[in-house]
């Protein structure tokens, strides 16, 4: 007996339903029946060999089917008594069903064949249709008399001990289908120790494409979570409106505008919202005055002192105070003394009054709406950096008031080699990896290279603080780097090595899982594809 009876069959193009009924016999009765049935066969030979006898041939000479039957219970016999075999009764069912009777008949033809081929016979249980179809039932009921003894090792065979499965019960959500058992994997990434999410993969093998499944089935499964994306190059915008979201468009020439002196004086209780903006600030400053050595003392106390001026009115609670503008704190900056003062309001006016100046306008989007994408595309590195400051200040105001108000934030960081780049962002990556999580966010970061996540030990904690991964196709030195990193099998390695779009593995706290996703072409499959010959095909539907 092979265990590729069981693979074959259920690897066949057909509507199948195999069923195995196994029934223990107690140890004692096995060997007593054994013995019986080794008696039985030594009492055939001594019949065989009387009619030898008088038929005037060799006795010795028996049937080679009783040669046999003895040979096996002999051997049976000593399994059960010596190798610590136990004895089964097996009952083995495969329901077919197909559009046709054509079709049916073909199908029982192809099943035959297979169980032929590794010689066994199937038999068909004609006007049983009713018992075998009970029995196929997840009942834990038998109704089929036909069982074959099998001895531990034998009814090994049809079990798939060496398949790890993940299905969980609960709000989980979709990821592909399991490469081994082709059954579906369903798991619920907040049951994790850290439910922090790598989607890793070269150019074109389904990282945004796993990613936009995920927020999809986020969206439609668990209806209180919010989703925010930070997309560099615009790949989920047409999704995100297709859901209702808001997509914000950072850009010179773009409409939408985000103010970075917002402030919601009730988003944490822990911290005062104005210290924090002030922090920020802070920060926002250093970005735009740059230098090696930052801002100065004296540059921090001006900053902040005029942070507290422009927000006077709305922390005394004023009916009248109005969220202020970037362009205020400019002007404020120019009405200190200090010559500080002045240096820094200089660097801050290419942002108010220059040609830089989209953040000096108030705020015109809906960052309430449950989903939010912010597209980053357009722009200059310098800009970037700023606008991707604002962004995480942002991210970071939202995981605080959803998590006061007991929701759980998904947020998804696409093209995140891109964002490693600057240290300020990579710095605060560390920061989400570490310390957001704890407070219901859930964050995944989709890269096609790995080296720029180990360019720094800094960096390199997002990979170890990371228990939930999508490993699509690699290139070589990358395989090699996380075969290195994440302890992956040579086996493991084949199926992230060349392999189809939407194939690869799924590590999942200490479960690792060869998955493949085979997502059938639609309106929905329109919007989740980034292929450009997707896109040119569904151009030419419309």
């Amino acid at each position: 007996m092979s265990d590729k009876l069981l693979l074959e069959i259920l690897e066949l193009d057909a509507e199948l339903t195999v069923t195995m009924h196994i029934q223990t016999v107690d140890q004692v009765k096995a060997i007593k029946t054994v013995k019986g049935k080794i008696s039985d066969i030594d009492k055939m030979k001594v019949e065989e060999q009387r009619k030898a006898t008088r038929a005037g041939y060799d006795p010795d000479i028996l049937p080679p089917d009783l040669v046999t039957f003895s040979k096996d219970a002999a051997d049976l016999l000593a399994e059960l008594q010596s190798r610590n075999e136990r004895m089964f009764l097996l009952t083995f069912l495969i329901v077919n069903t197909a559009p046709t009777r054509e079709r049916l008949e073909n199908d029982i033809f192809t099943v035959g064949g297979i169980a032929q081929k590794y010689n066994c016979a199937l038999k068909r249980l004609d006007w049983q249709q009713e018992q075998g179809y009970m029995s196929s039932l997840a009942l834990g009921y038998n109704g089929v008399e036909i069982q074959r003894g099998m001895t531990t090792s034998s009814t090994a065979i049809f079990i798939p001990f060496m398949t790890r499965e993940l299905r969980m019960d609960g709000p989980s959500l979709y990821y592909g289908m399991n490469a081994l058992s082709h059954n579906v994997i369903m798991a619920d990434r907040k049951k994790l120790k850290s439910a922090n999410g790598l989607y890793l993969g070269s150019t074109g093998s389904g990282k945004s494409f796993a990613a936009k499944r995920e927020l999809l089935n986020v969206f439609l499964t668990i209806p209180q979570d919010r989703i925010l994306v930070v997309d560099p190059m615009g790949e989920y915008a047409p999704l995100v409106r297709r859901l209702g979201g808001q997509v914000i468009e950072i850009a010179p020439d773009s409409p939408n505008h985000i103010s970075p002196m917002d402030l919601q004086m009730s988003v944490n209780d822990e911290d005062s919202p104005l210290s924090m903006k002030a922090d920020f600030l802070l920060s926002l400053c250093e970005l735009i005055v740059g230098g090696k050595e930052g801002l100065q003392p004296i540059e921090k106390t001006v900053i902040d002192r005029c942070v507290r001026q422009v927000y006077r009115e709305i922390a005394l609670g004023l009916e009248t105070a109005k969220p202020p503008l970037l362009q205020d704190l400019y002007e404020e900056l120019l009405k200190q003394p200090e010559p500080e003062a002045k240096r820094i309001a200089t660097a801050l006016e290419l942002y108010c009054t220059g040609s830089l100046n989209l953040f000096n306008h108030p705020t015109n989007v809906n960052l309430n709406s449950r989903v939010v994408c912010f597209v980053l595309k357009g722009m200059g590195e310098n800009l970037r950096k700023i606008a991707m400051h604002i962004t995480n200040d942002f991210v970071t105001s939202a995981v605080n008031a959803n998590y006061k108000n007991g929701v759980s934030t998904w947020c998804y960081f696409d093209e995140f080699h891109i964002l490693l780049r600057d240290p300020l962002t990579a710095s605060y990556f560390v920061a989400v990896w570490k310390m957001l999580r704890k407070k219901g966010c859930v964050p995944s970061a989709l890269t096609q290279n790995v080296k720029d996540l180990l360019a720094s030990r800094e960096i390199e904690n997002i990979l170890d603080n990371t228990d939930f991964m999508i490993l699509l196709s690699q290139a070589q030195s990358d395989r090699a780097i996380l075969a290195k990193q994440i302890g992956i099998s040579e086996h493991q390695l084949s199926y992230i090595t060349q392999s189809n779009s939407g194939e690869g593995l799924l590590f999942y706290g200490s479960v690792t899982i060869p998955f493949a996703d085979r997502f059938p072409r639609g309106e929905i499959y329109n919007l989740l594809t980034t292929k450009p010959e997707d896109a040119a095909n569904g151009k030419q539907a419309e």
